[in-house]
Parts: C-alpha cells; sequence; structure tokens
C-alpha cells in the first residue's frame, strides 16, 4: 500500500488537533484517513483530540463530552494500536467570531492536562502533528517537544488570524499584531511546516523565511469516483432527468456566503429546470431556510448531511458543484470539498479571484468554470449558458484525471512520508 522511497519502521506519531474522525466533513475526516493511512502503514498513532461535533455544532451520540475518554482500535495489517484520547471542551450552537475563541481554548486548556501526563511519564513520539486552526495548539506540540524530544509539524489546513481580520472577529489592531508575533514564533521553532496549497504556501513563506512543504488534502479514489447514467440517480433525489442540479455540499456558516446561491436561484425562478441544494449543516442554516420561503424559492432544496453509503451517489447526480470563494478570500483557505467533487468526475462553478489557488487549478486543468467573485447576475448567467455547452464530458474527464494523479491518498501520503521521515 504504501507508495513512499522510504519505510515508517515502527514509528510512533501523535496527532494533536480539535477535529477527528468520525467527523464527515473538515478537518477530522482528512486527520481521521490520515492517521488511518499511517496506522495501517506500520505508525505506532496516538491523537489527543475532542468529541466529534463538526459541522453539526453540537457533540455526536454515542459520545457525552463530560469527561476524557481513551478509545483504542487494533490495526491487524500492522499490528499496531491507535489510542485516541477525547478531552472535553465548550462546543458553541451559536458560533460567534467571540464564542470560537473560547471554545479554542477551552479546548487548549482541557488538552494541556493530557500533554502534562505524556511529559511527566517522559513519552516520547518520533514526530508530533498540530493542526491549525487553531494555531495556538502548536504550542503544546513544542512544550512536548522540549521535555520528551521528537519533531514537530505545524500543519495549517486554514489561515486562521487573516480570516479572523476579515470577518472583524477582533477590533483591536495591536492584538492582531501581537497573535501574528506569536504565530511567528511557532512557525520558526516547528520543525516542519505545511500546508494544503500553493497559494497558502506563499503567504505562510512572506511571514517567515523557511522551507513549507506542499502537503494538500486528498481523497481516496476508490469510494469517490464516476457512475455511468449519472442523469438517471436524480430521480432518487426527486428530480427530472433533464434537471439542471446545482449542488453546495459543505458546511454552512457564515463565512461561505452561501447567501449568493439563494439571490442566484431567485435570478433563475423562471428557468424551471435549473434547481439548487444547499446540503449540510452549520449554524446558518436556519436563516437561509427562513430567507429561501420569504423570498418563495421553489427552485432551492435543503437536505441533512448524506451518509456515507449514498455519498458518492449524491455527488453523481449534480450537474455543476458550486464553489464560492470571496473577493477578499485571496488563498486564506483551499475549499475541502474539492477533493470529492474532482474524484467523481464532478464540474465546478467556482467563483474565484484571478491568481489564488482555486482559479489556478480549475483554469489550468479545465476541470470547470470560473466567475467573478459576488456577482450573482454574471454567475446565475453562467448556470444558464452552460446548458448548453459542449465540453462538460470533457471536463468531467479532466476532474477524475487531475485526481488520480494529483489527490490520490496514497500517492499523496507517500510523498508526505518522503519529506519528513
Amino acid at each position: 500500500m504504501i507508495t513512499s522511497d522510504k519505510h515508517l519502521g515502527n514509528k510512533s506519531i501523535l496527532l494533536i488537533s480539535h477535529n477527528f474522525s468520525p467527523e464527515p466533513t473538515g478537518i477530522g475526516k482528512y486527520n481521521g484517513e490520515m492517521i488511518d493511512w499511517l496506522a495501517k502503514n506500520g505508525c505506532k498513532c496516538t491523537v489527543i483530540t475532542t468529541y466529534p461535533y463538526y459541522p453539526y455544532w453540537k457533540v455526536q451520540p454515542p459520545y457525552k463530552n463530560r469527561w476524557y475518554k481513551k478509545e483504542v482500535i487494533k490495526y491487524p495489517q500492522s499490528g499496531n494500536l491507535l489510542t485516541i484520547f477525547r478531552c472535553p471542551s465548550y462546543v458553541p450552537a451559536d458560533p460567534t467570531g467571540k464564542k470560537r475563541i473560547i471554545q479554542d481554548f477551552s479546548f487548549w486548556s482541557s488538552m494541556l492536562w493530557k500533554v502534562l501526563q505524556l511529559v511527566i511519564t517522559r513519552k516520547k513520539y518520533d514526530l508530533i502533528i498540530t493542526i491549525a486552526p487553531p494555531f495556538h495548539l502548536a504550542y503544546l506540540g513544542l512544550m512536548l517537544r522540549k521535555f520528551n524530544g521528537g519533531k514537530l509539524l505545524y500543519h495549517i489546513q486554514d489561515l486562521q488570524i487573516e480570516a479572523a481580520q476579515d470577518l472583524n472577529m477582533l477590533s483591536s489592531k495591536k492584538l492582531f499584531d501581537y497573535i501574528f508575533k506569536i504565530e511567528k514564533n511557532i512557525l520558526t521553532k516547528a520543525d516542519y511546516v505545511s500546508s494544503i496549497s500553493e497559494g497558502m504556501i506563499s503567504k505562510i513563506k512572506a511571514k517567515v523565511d523557511k522551507d513549507v512543504l506542499f502537503f494538500p488534502n486528498w481523497v481516496d479514489t476508490t469510494l469517490f469516483f464516476p457512475l455511468p447514467s449519472r442523469h438517471l440517480l436524480k430521480n432518487k433525489w426527486g428530480y427530472q432527468t433533464n434537471d439542471i442540479v446545482c449542488l453546495y455540499s459543505g458546511a454552512i456558516g457564515e463565512k461561505q456566503g452561501l447567501d449568493n446561491i439563494l439571490k442566484v436561484a431567485e435570478i433563475l425562478l423562471d428557468v424551471k429546470n435549473v434547481k439548487f441544494i444547499i446540503c449540510g449543516s452549520g449554524p446558518y442554516k436556519e436563516k437561509l431556510i427562513k430567507t429561501a420561503n420569504e423570498r418563495k424559492l421553489e427552485n432551492v432544496q435543503f437536505l441533512p448531511v448524506q451518509e456515507k453509503d449514498v455519498f458518492n451517489e449524491f455527488l453523481n447526480m449534480a450537474d455543476l458543484h458550486l464553489i464560492l470563494q470571496k473577493a477578499e478570500a485571496s488563498d486564506l483557505v483551499m475549499p475541502s470539498k474539492l477533493t470529492t467533487i474532482l474524484a467523481v468526475g464532478g464540474i465546478c462553478m467556482v467563483t474565484s479571484s484571478k491568481g489564488t489557488s482555486l482559479y489556478n487549478v480549475v483554469n489550468k486543468y479545465d476541470v470547470g468554470y470560473i466567475v467573478e467573485p459576488e456577482n450573482e447576475e454574471l454567475l446565475a448567467k453562467a448556470i444558464k449558458e452552460v446548458q448548453m455547452n459542449a465540453d462538460m464530458e470533457l471536463k468531467r474527464k479532466n476532474a477524475r484525471d487531475y485526481a488520480l494523479r494529483f489527490l490520490n491518498i496514497d500517492n499523496v501520503m507517500g510523498n508526505f512520508i518522503n519529506n519528513i521521515v
């Protein structure tokens, strides 16, 4: 299974992160798959995390979030054990900026006790991985490295501080300057720094004179793949075979700009065969539903997160996959949903500024359509014109080829091992 030029042997790896399996989307999904891959390939893995809450913003059963919990999973392939320590933390039902800051520090505090136990018992790991956001978890990794040894990888999934600036979560420039100073200290002290896109890597390099590894998100191309007779799948979700289904599937929060989908749907109300689906969970969903009802948007359907056993079919069913980036996003984050979309041969309809990583991937590899951000009229026009576009099948092929070449988990993890072992 392993595709690396180097061998993991019996390396011990510790992951410290908010998010982990069984969270179905986002950082938790990728953390779970990364550790699963490492454990299957011979690593002794330990995870310090919290209870699964994302993208629902409430702890999912059977977990309770009342106290610390230890889980042990045995891997027959390698004979190794995966040990998971779940720590209690505050989970806001309505995650405003300030509440998310409180959540970050509540988790940091509960994890601190677990890390101190490792320090006291002199437990050493060959590699300690901390995931940002939140960026300050890296200090737990630095503390453990200082006392017990090992190396620290600081992996950046989202440029959290810049995103907080854009959302005006904090108003004090002095405070932001202080936070950036703390982050630079982490970047300087970490043995390895990695991130998920070339654009994000460029922004990180502007902060610190250091190599930054390209460690992109991946997809299991055996679980997500194109299906024949895609148009017939639409009936399963209540659509006609000639409907043009535009799907957004992912986190439903304020920063995603999903109100723009409702504006586009309103513009296209008279185009009867164009339908919109907003699928997922999040704090902003009820507000969107209320707005759609007030505007009588009969062409918009809201669906919950789809189960794993039907998710491949669900993604295959859509004609267009909506990925909306705001104009000021400018490579603060690379949408994680892109990987599965490309794996099923899905066609992206993205709003993205020229020069961003998302723009460059879609444009260079011809896997979708690009529209100027935050321009509902242009987006509506592009969706209408796609109906008569003859190159859609070529884009589907390009998408699948890109996923096989660049996003296959064995290839991505193999390159990762070559860089850090």
